[in-house]
């Protein structure tokens, strides 16, 4: 059975009898729910689906609060036999420990239960012996770094459901509903299920004493190594606080294989002091802020198997498309919210007595490795890799995280900056000083930009200013703060141009603020900068210019000329992306749209107030329009009214200060309205379709494109889909051009009527595909690859490579702030040659194929 590959590549079933699983019934509705005290103390709970065990790990187990969110780890499926299983696993073999079966009954969907897998909820009723009513389970975006899918279990509004401080089914109903039997009494008995013996049948054991399982059940998880017998380790007192290590910025990863390379993580450095059952979180500097997250993240470190320790880590909040940033950290600081908080662990420095601090750090990741497992919870282990660092850097990168950080493996834990960890970054990214802000041009109360600086030998240098990155809440906060400081002199060393100096109101320079720009000017200043959050655990005397010794960065970037009005005005409010945070977008990645929007009729989507206010798309000309935008007649249009279109940069940023917001250019040019030069083959999923569905969608119209002697590139739409585009010498006609495109909808909604429809009913998409033809019409439009989108997110319609297209890379997984940062990281275009793979129409004719597949 497909179902249990996974479950069978973990087992080698020449050693043992273990069920491999056979065909079972395709009816069955069983569940069982069974305590597993392993490692860490679980409890699996399966349903039957198809004849297998579908299963998750419910680490702390199952809750009757309604709205409680329980973490639920999707693990391979499971024979139905095993659903039968209690007693013991061998510890060392995989899944060593106590099992009970806790609850078992049956379940039944409320809709479609394969459908409801695939979306990411599945909604249930569960008729068991303890738990019962509706129940969800909803599946959580997917981080790169992890293996497996994270669920979330929780209790539905129902009669079987309790209210918040009732008591808790499992501290009430401990016990097996198979023997009446407790994990303890279990825990001594002789293996139940064995890699040497398979399932044992046997009589029941004699019940043990309720004094005596505590030791059986510690000796069913594997003991953590005695820290006095490692050697290198030195018996001490547990400092109180010891300063980080602090990386050296270079602008390469070191070579060689005495370096490891960690994912750079964009939070807090914290340092976790655990100390008999007391946590408490440490900044880098040593400030207490233990209050300052809640108190899942310090419950979540108590539940760790250790005395006293610390550990070295970073609290993060991860977003939807699963990298760590510090702008929604702060943002759910903010806002009170701690259920996303995440604290990655990469180094202990202390353990039950014993200072490890000169133990080698692979040494020193081995043992953290084993205290804090494969969990994925709100505490996670750090892993690491060996390959090569530019490799590693490279991935990263493309992937828009911050960067990697290499380290020594042999080195022991030296305080301090030094060049035993080395940090890469994917962007230039450091903490400026605060020293002033100009006001908001659109709100009263609130600021426009920052003013910025860094210290050099005391004096406070000015490096710029920085107006993009602010939400509304945060820009009226940041006025609020720094209103109360104000002085009446500029605090810079130098006096400031009358241009820098325009509308500033100067402030005490106490605030330090966590700044992303692409470069420094030859000025010295910084270019394209944003904001990502305040860093109230560094002190803002401390703040350096953090460079390596490359020189200022000279940029292939254009400038632009177009002077923008209320620069500050926010477009997405959530991301704090502003008009002229857009304007720097579009300079940024300029050489790479221009070939889809130089040249061509282009229609838009305006937004004034930004994309919570009101929309509406527009294709030709609006009194007051900025000169640098091309005015263009469609030579088939009666009417005479001029359509929209540009030819450099200047005037695109014209439409950005018209509050353009998206870019629909057609799919052919000025010079040649009548024969298109690309193909675009829309795909968009229906209500209930999974990504996979999507990617399987794009690789299978590549295949008919090329089939047809077409050369297919790939793009993320930006919303819910993905577009397949091919380009083409402009011989064949508009007419010609859809029918070919219809022939290739119309054959793939043929061949797969379960997936895909070529026609574009509502009523007929649910569960399915669009193949979306329509695109390749006269005067039809779809969005420009590297345009943004007039949706919450800033997400961008951005080219990949048909290498990257995957599970790990959603529609919207690529922003405005994300994809310069991509951009400079590649080494070529993901679609480097676009324009010369172009070939005619006409050309698979010749050869003697078919049109489509």
């Amino acid at each position: 059975m497909a179902g249990l590959k996974t479950y069978r590549t973990k087992r080698n079933f020449r050693a043992t009898p273990e069920p491999k699983g056979r065909k079972a019934r395709k009816t069955g509705n069983s569940y069982v729910i069974q305590k597993h005290d392993a490692r860490r103390l679980h409890y699996d709970l399966r349903l039957e689906m198809d004849g297998v065990l579908k299963s998750w790990a419910v680490t702390r187990g199952p809750s009757l609060v309604p709205g409680e969110k329980r973490l639920a780890v999707e693990v391979e499926d499971h024979p139905l036999e095993y659903g039968d299983f209690e007693g013991t696993i061998p510890k060392g073999e995989y899944g060593g420990g106590t099992v009970i079966v806790w609850d078992r009954g049956s379940w039944t969907p409320v809709a479609d239960a394969k459908k409801g897998l695939a979306k990411g909820h599945l909604e249930f009723e569960l008729h068991g012996e303890k738990l019962a009513g509706r129940w969800h389970l909803i599946r959580m975006a997917r981080n790169p770094r992890e293996k497996r899918n994270n669920w979330l279990l929780i209790k539905g509004e129902d009669e079987a459901a309790r209210p918040e401080g009732a008591s808790d089914i499992l501290e009430e109903r401990p016990e097996s509903v198979k023997t009446g039997r407790v994990v303890e009494e279990v825990a001594g008995e002789e293996p139940g299920w064995s890699s040497k013996t398979g399932k044992i049948e046997r009589k029941a054991a004699k019940p043990k004493s309720r004094a005596a399982p505590a030791a059986a059940a510690a000796e069913a998880s594997p003991p953590l190594p005695d820290p006095s017998k490692i050697k290198g380790a030195k018996k001490a007192s547990m400092p109180a606080f010891v300063e980080p290590v602090f990386a050296t910025l270079q602008p390469k990863p070191p070579t060689g294989a005495q370096w490891l390379h960690e994912i750079k993580f964009d939070g807090y450095r914290l340092q976790a002091r655990v100390e008999a059952g007391r946590v408490k979180l440490l900044t880098r500097s040593g400030l207490d802020w233990t209050k300052k997250f809640g108190k899942e993240v310090t419950e979540a470190l108590r539940d760790l198997p250790v005395g006293t320790a610390l550990i070295d880590g970073e609290l993060v909040v991860e977003t939807d498309v699963g990298a760590s940033d510090f702008s929604a950290l702060q943002t759910d600081l903010s806002e009170g919210r701690s259920n996303r908080f995440v604290f990655y662990v990469f180094d202990i420095l202390y353990l039950d007595g014993y200072d490890l601090r000169l133990l080698p750090l692979i040494e020193r990741k081995a043992l953290l490795e084993r205290i804090v497992g494969s969990r994925s919870g709100m505490v996670r282990y750090s892993s690491h890799f060996e390959e090569q660092g530019s490799l590693v850097l490279t991935h990263a990168c493309r992937l828009s995280l911050e960067g990697i950080v290499s380290k020594k493996r042999d080195a022991p834990y030296r305080s301090g900056r030094g060049k035993d960890w080395i940090k890469s970054k994917c962007s230039a990214r450091q903490e400026f000083v605060i020293a002033g802000y100009v006001p908001s041009s659109t709100s009263r109360k609130a600021i426009g930009s920052l003013v910025l600086g860094y210290y050099d030998e005391g004096k406070l240098m000015h490096v710029g200013r920085v107006g993009t990155g602010f939400t509304a809440s945060l820009a009226e906060d940041l006025y609020r703060r720094l209103e109360r400081i104000r002085i009446p002199s500029s605090p810079f060393a130098e006096k400031l141009t009358a241009e820098e100096a325009r509308q500033v109101r100067y402030v005490r320079p106490e605030n330090v603020a966590e700044i992303e720009f692409r470069s420094w000017t030859a000025g010295d200043n910084i270019r394209h900068a944003s904001f990502r959050g305040l860093r109230e655990d560094k002190p803002a005397e401390s703040v350096v210019r953090e460079t390596t010794k490359m020189a200022p960065t000279t940029s292939r970037t254009p400038r632009r000329k177009v002077r923008l009005t209320h620069p500050d005005r926010i477009y997405w409010p959530d991301e704090g992306v502003t008009k002229e945070g857009l304007a720097d977008y579009y300079t940024e990645i300029w050489r790479h749209i221009a070939p889809f929007v130089v040249g061509r009729p282009l229609a838009l989507v305006r937004c004034p107030q930004g994309i919570a206010g009101h929309s509406f798309f527009q294709k030709h000309a609006w009194k007051g329009l900025n000169p640098n935008i091309v005015l263009v007649k469609d030579p088939k249009d009666k009417s005479g009214e001029p359509m929209i279109s540009i030819n450099d940069l200047d005037g695109l940023i014209g439409l950005v200060q018209g509050a353009m917001l998206e870019i629909h250019p057609w799919g052919s040019t000025v010079a040649d309205w009548e024969r298109p030069d690309m193909i675009v083959m829309d795909l968009d999923p229906g209500e209930g379709v999974s990504w996979n569905a999507v990617v399987d969608a794009a690789r299978e119209t590549r295949e008919r494109l090329t089939e047809a002697g077409l050369n297919a590139f790939v793009k993320t739409s930006g919303g819910k889909g993905l577009h397949v585009v091919a380009p083409l010498q402009p011989k064949a006609n508009w007419t010609a051009v859809k029918a070919f495109t219809k022939s290739i909808a119309d054959a793939m909604a043929a061949d797969s009527p379960d997936l895909y429809v070529s026609t574009i009913t509502k009523s007929k998409r649910r569960g399915k595909i669009l193949v979306d033809y329509l695109r390749n019409q006269r005067g039809a439009t779809a969005v420009a690859p590297y345009s943004s989108r007039a949706r919450p997110g800033a997400a961008v319609s951005t080219p990949l490579t048909w290498e990257e297209l995957g599970p790990d890379i959603g529609p919207a997984y690529f922003t405005i702030i994300n994809v310069p940062t991509r951009l400079a990281s590649l080494r070529k275009d993901p679609w480097d040659g676009f324009r010369a793979a172009a070939v005619p129409l006409e050309a698979p004719k010749k050869r003697g194929k078919k049109a489509a597949a």
